[in-house]
């Protein structure tokens, strides 16, 4: 895993600006505090993808804004050594620890509705994580590892090779099998 870690809060702020949007309109167009969208901007926590998938509304963008390089039209191929940077985001608790390190699959391609993911899970003894939700579906396939899938009020358990498809408005939470990592592909798609 990788330490170049892309500083989403700075094109977060860079975009809110360019559109002369203050932080206040931000939180009340997209339901969070005032506190949560500064937090996100300085870098201070690492959102979950629920609330930056309302960022990224509340701004007139496409999620993959905060992780883009560049605008390539055409086909974008993905070489594995060029999958060296990643994203982390928090399981959403309080302290905000990392358990997910997320590696885009098409950061180049300008104009997608869809966010291809390789998400390398760290092993956790963790139970508290918070569900969230957000428009949209989400693909998952389980490469290495076990993966438990926190869905409404059900635990979806997958294992090598087992995949699950599901619409992203219910509550989720996406998380290594207790004390276990994982590798897994994940597409996860967000209409405009």
């Amino acid at each position: 895993m990788s330490n170049s870690q892309p500083i989403v809060g700075s094109k977060i702020k860079g975009i809110r600006e360019s559109k002369n949007l203050s932080v206040e309109e931000i939180a009340e167009r997209s339901g969070l505090s005032v506190e949560q969208i500064l937090s996100v901007e300085n870098d201070h926590t690492l959102p979950s993808l629920g609330p930056l998938i309302k960022i990224a509304r509340a701004l007139g963008v496409r999620l993959g804004t905060f992780l883009d390089d560049s605008d390539e039209l055409g086909p974008v191929v993905c070489r594995a050594a060029d999958r060296d940077s990643s994203i982390s985001f928090s399981n959403g608790t309080a302290d905000s620890r990392k358990h997910m390190e997320y590696h885009s699959l098409a950061r180049e391609k300008a104009g997608r509705h869809m966010e291809p993911f390789l998400i390398e899970i760290q092993p956790s003894e963790a139970k508290d994580f918070k569900l969230s939700a957000h428009e949209g579906e989400e693909f998952i396939y389980v490469m290495e590892g076990e993966v438990e899938i926190d869905y409404g009020k059900t635990t979806y358990h997958l294992y090598e090779g087992d995949s699950i498809y599901y619409d992203s408005i219910v509550k989720h939470h996406v998380h290594g099998a207790t004390g276990k990592g994982a590798k897994i592909l994940a597409m996860v798609y967000i209409p405009i």
